[in-house]
């Protein structure tokens, strides 16, 4: 109960610090904020053009397909690359105040999802222009973007204060995360891989994010339960452990920073 006590009394610094994150990402660009819709639209460019033309993918409604996966993953790896390093970049505040150091990589999950939730727009978009249309299931959305943010909200807190005592740790999870990509549905059906590896797809908490957000936004249906189930514990899990690792460790921040 401490950290939503802690929460609530540093609220006006996390609301600040969520703005900040939003705002300052693009700071000094002509485009500002908007490169938050342009980026996924470039990669669904990319890939829209390499897989069903050069790749000869046979996905129906593909650039759909695509998008579903695309933005959440722009989600998640926003969480993890600014959230790994938000302890060390704002080294010189935490030597010279006290506060609640969680509220920092709190603040990167929180304007991530922020910013989700304004590029499901784009996902709308092209779901209504592409005869998909749209459907009540849409109330799942908000649902299974919070188990997104926690079970990312998860990883950051122990990787983050884990970075601040091995450096390049870093680098090697930016380079897993780059691999992980290939390893989740975003490019192609998850059908594709015969059934005796499917479960090894299926460990990925960002497979059942996936194609919970597909189930949402293409297919008009209800998410699956397991994929619920699975997402859920992963969202109670992952930031019980990762706070546990980070109070563990933020003793020695201002020190290590």
């Amino acid at each position: 109960m401490q950290i939503f006590k802690n929460l609530y009394n540093y609220r006006e610094l996390l609301k600040s610090n969520v703005k900040k994150e939003i705002r300052g990402k693009y700071k000094g660009s002509f485009l500002g904020v908007l490169w938050s819709f342009i980026n996924p639209l470039l990669m669904v460019a990319v890939y829209a053009i390499i897989f069903p033309y050069i790749m000869r993918a046979q996905t129906p409604n593909f650039l759909q397909f695509l998008i579903c996966g695309v933005i959440p993953w722009v989600f998640f790896t926003t969480v993890i690359s600014q959230g790994i390093i938000t302890i060390r970049t704002n080294a010189d505040i935490i030597k010279k105040v006290y506060f609640p150091r969680e509220i920092l990589p709190i603040s990167v999950a929180l304007s991530a999802l922020v910013n989700f939730l304004i590029s499901c727009v784009i996902i709308l978009l092209f779901c209504v222009f592409g005869g998909l249309g749209v459907s009540w299931h849409l109330l799942f959305l908000p649902f299974i973007a919070v188990l997104q943010f926690l079970f990312s909200l998860g990883l950051i807190l122990a990787l983050g204060a884990i970075n601040i005592y091995i450096k390049d740790l870093e680098y090697i999870v930016n380079f897993f995360v780059s691999m992980l990509f290939y390893a989740t549905p975003i490019i192609y059906s998850a059908d594709l891989f015969p059934k005796t590896f499917q479960w090894i797809i299926n460990l990925n908490p960002m497979t059942h994010a996936v194609n919970a957000y597909r189930a949402i936004f293409m297919f008009h249906q209800i998410p699956e339960l397991s994929s619920i189930i699975y997402m859920l514990a992963c969202a109670i899990i992952f930031p019980i452990v990762g706070l546990l690792i980070f109070r563990k460790l933020e003793k020695g921040f201002a020190e290590e920073v």
